[in-house]
C-alpha cells in the first residue's frame, strides 16, 4: 500500500537527498581537481541555501490559500532574499583578494542552483493543485 507523504515533508526529503547528492560530488571534483575539499564556505553554502529553500518553500505552502494571487512575486522575493544572504555572507569573503574565481563562484552556485530548480518543481506542484 503506498502512503502518500504530505508535500512538505516530500519536499524536505527531495531537497535532502539532492542537496546531499549534489555536495558529495561537487566535493568529490573538488577533491580530484586537487582544490581543497571543504574549502570556500562550501559547507555553510549548502547549509544555508537547504535552509532557506526550506523556509522559503514551507512559508508559501502554509500561506497558499491567503496569498494565492502574490505567490509567485512572493517566490521570486525569495529568491532575492538568498541573493542578500550571499552577498551578506560569502561575498564578503570571497571579495577578500578583489577577485571571484570560478571556484569560489561554483560553492555558492551550484547549492542555489539545485536548490532553486527543486524548489520551482515543487511550487509549480503547488500552483497546479490551487488551480
Amino acid at each position: 500500500m503506498k502512503t502518500r507523504l504530505y508535500p512538505i515533508v516530500q519536499f524536505l526529503l527531495f531537497l535532502s537527498a539532492l542537496l546531499t547528492f549534489s555536495f558529495l560530488i561537487h566535493t568529490y571534483v573538488w577533491a580530484a581537481m586537487g582544490l581543497p575539499k571543504y574549502g570556500n564556505l562550501i559547507v555553510k553554502s549548502y547549509l544555508v541555501n537547504a535552509f532557506l529553500a526550506a523556509a522559503i518553500y514551507i512559508l508559501l505552502y502554509i500561506f497558499q490559500k491567503r496569498l494565492k494571487n502574490q505567490i509567485g512575486f512572493l517566490f521570486m522575493g525569495g529568491s532575492f532574499l538568498k541573493f542578500i544572504f550571499f552577498f551578506i555572507i560569502f561575498y564578503p569573503v570571497y571579495s577578500a583578494d578583489d577577485t571571484m574565481d570560478k571556484v569560489e563562484f561554483s560553492a555558492f552556485f551550484v547549492p542555489y542552483a539545485v536548490s532553486l530548480i527543486i524548489e520551482t518543481v515543487f511550487m509549480a506542484k503547488m500552483l497546479k493543485k490551487m488551480d
